[in-house]
């Protein structure tokens, strides 16, 4: 059985794979905090059309690597990443990575991954009772 086919199993997948890339997103910038120059990322809000859409096919960009020890990351997301311009503070070497910030966002989207696997679990509990195999 395929649960994508299902609307409400795949809205909380596509939620899923956007606090997943988020998650993704924060860690660079964490990992950034020291780089000169840098400015904090985040993924645009994900909306509810969105969720029920799914990702938009990438258009043929494709990571580049300049040298072959280089990890490559083959999954490219799909999903519009915002530069945050307006930062309350900044180093002397132009960064604006609050890391306190940082890290309420990845506890917040760790709290919703949480809370989006508990929904996927109940539907699926729910769909089983409905089949008689619980």
């Amino acid at each position: 059985m395929n649960l994508d086919k299902i609307p409400i199993f795949a809205a909380l997948t596509e939620k899923m794979k956007w606090l997943t890339a988020r998650q993704n997103v924060l860690a660079q910038n964490i990992a950034n905090s020291d780089t000169p120059n840098y400015r904090a990322r985040d993924l645009k809000p994900l909306e509810f059309r969105e969720m029920i859409e799914g990702p938009k096919e990438d258009d043929g960009v494709q990571i580049s690597r300049t040298n072959m020890r280089h990890i490559f990351v083959d999954e490219i997301t799909s999903y519009e990443t915002v530069i945050n311009r307006e930062s309350s503070e900044t180093t002397p070497t132009g960064n604006a990575v609050l890391l306190e910030q940082e890290m309420m966002k990845v506890a917040e989207t760790q709290i919703q991954y949480e809370l989006t696997t508990s929904l996927y679990k109940k539907n699926l509990g729910m769909l089983k009772t409905a089949l008689g195999r619980r």
